[in-house]
């Protein structure tokens, strides 16, 4: 098993150093659910909240979420992402939007944290704003797929 790399010898927190590991291009895809009454879906699908396109507004939430990870994370590194993409899709089989959220980095360490990060809050802002008219909305799922680039090599979840 793999020691925590947050903790020093002594147990303590601490941010790991990054100085000497290569600069390798680095890719995060995560991805999360929000499931909701069919009526609010629908709202959302026919673009009728009166607040605006709530599916937009999620999707630049979660870009600017992303940027903001190391603010967020104590033990984060602020990264220069080179690029971000957050696919919204409503399934209205399961009454669900799922978020799919890719980011991308050349830097030293790995850009899991910030596509996590940029999920949960376009998630949490469509719960935000149709809050008034479903509170019993549920966030879930939010997971790592697939990540690549740096020592690890690359890293697929098996579904």
């Amino acid at each position: 098993m793999t020691l925590l790399t947050h903790f020093n010898p002594s147990g303590e927190a601490h941010m790991v150093d990054v100085g000497e590991k290569p600069i390798s291009q680095r890719i995060a895809v995560t991805e999360g659910y929000i499931t909701m009454q069919p009526e609010t879906l629908k709202l959302i699908i026919d673009g009728g909240h009166k607040k605006g396109d709530v599916l937009a507004i999620a999707r630049i939430a979660g870009i600017m979420a992303s940027k903001k990870t190391a603010d967020l994370i104590p033990l984060c590194h602020p990264l220069p992402i080179t690029h971000v993409e957050i696919n919204l899709n409503a399934e209205t089989g399961y009454s669900r939007i799922r978020c799919q959220t890719t980011v991308k980095t050349n830097g030293q360490t790995g850009v899991e944290m910030e596509a996590l990060t940029a999920t949960t809050c376009a998630l949490l802002t469509i719960y935000d704003m149709c809050k008034a008219v479903d509170r019993g909305m549920v966030i879930q799922s939010v997971q790592l797929l697939e990540k690549n680039g740096g020592k690890s090599g690359h890293w697929l979840q098996i579904k």
